[in-house]
């Protein structure tokens, strides 16, 4: 079992992000994963131009780290997500690797892997980030084991967070290993597979690549 653990906060060893995914990483490996962890931020990513070309021949005309951290996740079995919050949303650095995501959102290719996503505030607004990572990330296709975060700035928060987040690493391990299913997840999963897999259909000539797979699914 291969689970990849990203970590978008800039601050590097002093990440308090960086601290609970770990804890979440620890936790998987107790349970038996082999876990990566990567600092999404030390990687040289390029933004998307939205040129169109993953959509119709499958692979992006950048040629920077996104490649092999894209194929990485795609043979992952479970992720963990996690960033802080900045301005009320994740970072820039994670916002631009999921942007460079945009193909595997319309094929719906990360469908059968499992994620946890993990936050960090000064105060309350962890859970805008939990909350967002939660939403895109089932909208690709993945199952939702949960979340955790902290208030940094809370005396004990990040302590009390950290033993949170070993028990929801084992916890995905777990969901991972049996391939739990999520009763209130399961039409979310329904309604966007049925959307993205019309949208490629509607562009037919732009985004063959994506109309090609479809079509293999069964599904066209």
């Amino acid at each position: 079992m291969k689970i990849m653990a990203i970590c978008a906060s800039p601050r590097g060893a002093q990440s308090q992000t960086l601290r609970l995914v770990r804890a979440v990483a620890r936790g998987a490996a107790e349970a038996g994963a082999e876990v990566e962890t990567v600092d999404v931020c030390k990687l040289k990513i390029r933004y998307c131009t939205a040129c169109g070309v993953c959509h119709a021949k499958g692979a992006c005309v950048h040629h920077d780290d996104f490649a092999d951290l894209y194929r990485r996740i795609l043979t992952a079995d479970g992720l963990i997500v996690g960033s802080p919050n900045y301005l009320q949303s994740i970072t820039g650095q994670l916002k631009i690797l999921l942007d460079r995501m945009s193909s595997a959102i319309h094929c719906q290719l990360l469908a059968g892997k499992y994620f946890c996503a993990v936050g960090t505030a000064g105060g309350p607004g962890y859970t805008e980030v939990t909350d967002y990572l939660t939403t895109l990330l089932m909208s690709f296709g993945a199952s939702s084991v949960g979340s955790v975060g902290a208030a940094v700035a809370i005396p004990n928060a990040i302590d009390i967070a950290e033993g949170d987040a070993v028990v929801l690493g084992q916890d995905l391990v777990e969901a991972i290993r049996v391939q739990r299913v999520y009763a209130d997840q399961v039409p979310i999963h329904a309604e966007r597979r049925a959307f993205f897999r019309q949208l490629v259909q509607h562009h037919p000539e732009e985004w063959a690549y994506e109309c090609t797979f479809w079509q293999e699914q069964g599904e066209a």
